[in-house]
C-alpha cells in the first residue's frame, strides 16, 4: 500500500465498484436533486408572484415584483446557502460528516414546506415570510454541498472517485428539470380547470384567487425527495477517513468498513498512532504550513468557483428574459397568469433536458479518463467562445435566427456542466487533508455562492435594456442583454486563467494528494504543495 497509509483506507481506495457506492450516490444525490429544485424553482414563479400581488389593472401590463423584492426573493436563498456552506463545512470537520448530514436534510424539508406558507395575505407579509424561510432553506442546502462531496470522496475508490462525486452533483440537473416538470403539471392542471383570458383582453379576469396555490405547491414539493432519503442518510456509517484520521479511532473505522466492504479489515492502531504523532498532521487552516502546502490550491478552487457561478446563476436567473427577447415567451400582456408559468417552465425544462443534464453526465463519463483539469479548462474555454458568439452578433440572433440563438445558448450550459460547474464541486473534496476537507470545500462553495449572488443581484439590473422605454417597471436602465453576455464572456476567460492553480487529482489517493500518509515533512510538502496541473 502507498507510503504509511492505513489498511482500511487502502481497502477503500482499491475496492471494486460495489453496491454501497451506488447507494451512497443515491443518498447524497437526492440531496443535490432537492438542492437544485429548491434553488431554481423560484425563477419559475417570480412572474406569477408579480401578477398576483403587484398588478394594477389600470396599467397596460401585468404587475411584476419591484426590483428590491425581486432581488430579495431570488437572492435570499443564495445568501443562506453561502452561510450554510461555511457553517456546516466547519461543523462537518468538528463533529463528523454523518452527525451533521441529517440536520441539514431536516432543515431543508421543514423550510421547503414553510416556504409555501404565509403570515397574512398582503404583498409585504407574503414576501417577508417567503424570504425568511427561503434563507433558512438555503442555509440547509449550503450544508449539503461540503458534506455530500466529502462523504462521497471518502467512500469512493481512487479509480472512479471523480465519477462518483460528479454523479452526486449531476443530480442537480435532474432537480432543475424536475422543477420545470412540476410547474408544467401544476400549471396544466389549473389551465384545464380555468379557461382564463389574456391580460390584454381582460386584466381582472386573467388571474383568479386560487392561482395563489400554484407557486406554493411548486415550492413545497421540494420537501418530498429530501424526506424520502432521511432514513437512509441516518443509516450510513461515518466515513472511515473521518473516524480514523480525525476522530483517531482506527478500530471503529475498520469495523464500519468491514461491514460496508464485506471483507475483514485490520485496525492497525499502532500505525494510526504514528501518523497522529507526526508533525505533518498538526497544522491548521490559518497556519503558514497550510498556506505552503495548499494555499494556492484554495485560491484556485475558490476563485474558479466564484467566477463560474457568476456566469451560471446569472444565466439561469435571467434566462426567462432571454426567452422573451427571442420570442419563446410572448409579451406578458398577451398571456394570462397560468400560461406565463407554463411557458417559462417549458423553456427551462427544454434547456435542462437538452443541455444541462447531458453536460453533467458527460462529466461523469469522462472525468476519470481525461481528468478534472482538462475538463475544467475546456469548459471555461468553450463557455467564453459561446458567450462571445452570442453577444457580438446578438441583434442578428434576436431578429433573424431565434432557434440558432437557443442552440448556442444551450451549448454554454452544456459546457458549463461538462466543465467547471461539475469540476469545481469535485476537486475541493479531494485535495485537502481529512480534518480540513469539509471546511475547505465549504469555503470554496461559499465563494461560488458569492459569485451566484453577484450574478443573481447584479444581472437583474445589468440585463435591463439601455432604452428607458423598454426596461421592466421600477428598474433603472441597464447595459442590455448583449453587453451582459460580453461581460460574462470575460468572466469565463478569467476562469480559464485561475484554473491553472488547481492540481490534477485523477488516480491518486486522498492521502497522497494531501500528504497525510507521509512520514517526513519535506516529501509531504513537495507532494501536497505541487501546483502542477497537467497529468503525466
Amino acid at each position: 500500500m502507498a507510503g504509511g497509509q492505513l489498511g482500511v483506507l487502502n481497502a477503500l481506495d482499491v475496492a471494486k465498484t460495489q453496491w454501497y457506492h451506488f447507494t451512497a450516490i443515491v443518498i447524497a444525490g437526492m440531496g443535490f436533486f432537492t438542492d437544485a429544485y429548491d434553488l431554481f424553482c423560484i425563477s419559475l414563479v417570480t412572474k406569477l408572484l408579480g401578477r398576483l400581488y403587484y398588478t394594477d389593472i389600470r396599467n397596460p401590463k401585468p404587475g411584476v415584483l419591484p426590483p428590491n423584492v425581486q432581488a430579495a426573493v431570488t437572492g435570499v436563498a443564495l445568501c443562506g446557502t453561502l452561510a450554510g456552506q461555511l457553517f456546516f463545512g466547519w461543523l462537518g470537520d468538528k463533529l463528523g460528516r454523518k452527525r451533521v448530514y441529517g440536520l441539514t436534510l431536516m432543515l431543508m424539508v421543514l423550510c421547503s414546506i414553510a416556504s409555501g406558507l404565509s403570515f397574512g395575505d398582503t404583498p409585504k407579509g407574503v414576501m417577508a415570510t417567503l424570504c425568511f424561510f427561503r434563507f433558512w432553506l438555503g442555509f440547509g442546502i449550503g450544508g449539503d454541498y461540503p458534506l455530500s462531496a466529502t462523504i462521497m470522496s471518502e467512500y469512493a475508490n481512487k479509480k472512479t472517485r471523480g465519477s462518483f462525486i460528479a454523479a452526486v452533483f449531476a443530480m442537480q440537473g435532474f432537480g432543475i428539470m424536475a422543477g420545470g416538470i412540476v410547474a408544467l403539471i401544476v400549471s396544466s392542471a389549473y389551465d384545464h380547470k380555468y379557461d382564463l383570458p389574456s391580460y390584454k383582453d381582460n386584466p381582472a379576469g386573467s388571474k383568479v384567487d386560487s392561482l395563489d396555490y400554484v407557486w406554493r405547491i411548486i415550492l413545497m414539493f421540494g420537501a418530498v425527495p429530501a424526506a424520502l432519503t432521511y432514513y437512509w442518510r441516518m443509516k450510513m456509517p461515518e466515513t472511515a477517513r473521518y473516524t480514523a484520521l480525525v476522530a483517531k479511532n482506527a478500530k471503529q473505522a475498520a469495523s464500519d468498513m468491514s461491514k460496508v466492504l464485506q471483507v475483514e479489515v485490520e485496525a492497525e492502531e499502532d500505525k494510526l498512532q504514528h501518523m497522529v504523532e507526526s508533525e505533518n498532521q498538526k497544522y491548521g487552516l490559518f497556519s503558514k504550513e497550510f498556506a505552503k502546502r495548499h494555499g494556492l490550491h484554495l485560491v484556485g478552487t475558490t476563485v474558479t468557483w466564484f467566477l463560474l457561478d457568476i456566469a451560471f446563476y446569472s444565466q439561469n436567473l435571467f434566462q426567462k428574459d432571454i426567452f422573451t427577447a427571442i420570442g419563446w415567451i410572448p409579451p406578458a400582456q398577451d398571456m394570462n397568469a397560468i400560461h406565463e408559468v407554463y411557458r417559462i417552465a417549458r423553456a427551462q425544462t427544454l434547456i435542462a433536458l437538452c443541455s444541462t443534464v447531458p453536460g453533467y453526465w458527460f462529466t461523469v463519463a469522462f472525468i476519470d479518463i481525461i481528468g478534472r483539469f482538462a475538463i475544467q479548462l475546456m469548459g471555461f474555454f468553450f463557455m467564453t467562445v459561446f458567450m462571445f458568439a452570442l453577444a457580438i452578433p446578438y441583434n442578428h440572433w434576436k431578429n433573424h435566427n431565434n432557434i440558432g440563438f437557443v442552440v448556442m445558448y444551450s451549448f454554454t450550459f452544456f459546457f458549463s456542466n461538462f466543465g467547471p460547474n461539475a469540476t469545481t464541486f469535485v476537486v475541493p473534496a479531494e485535495i485537502f487533508p481529512a480534518r480540513l476537507r469539509s471546511t475547505c470545500h465549504g469555503i470554496s462553495a461559499a465563494a461560488g455562492k458569492a459569485g451566484a449572488i453577484v450574478g443573481a443581484f447584479g444581472f437583474l439590473y445589468a440585463a435591463q435594456s439601455t432604452n428607458p422605454n423598454k426596461v421592466d417597471h421600477g428598474y433603472p436602465t441597464g447595459i442590455g442583454v448583449k453587453n451582459s453576455l460580453i461581460v460574462l464572456g470575460v468572466i469565463n476567460f478569467f476562469g480559464m486563467v485561475f484554473t491553472l492553480l488547481v492540481p490534477e487529482s485523477k488516480g491518486k489517493s486522498l492521502e497522497e494528494l494531501s500528504g497525510e500518509n507521509e512520514d517526513d515533512g519535506a516529501e509531504a510538502i513537495e507532494m501536497a504543495g505541487s501546483a502542477r496541473t497537467v497529468p503525466v
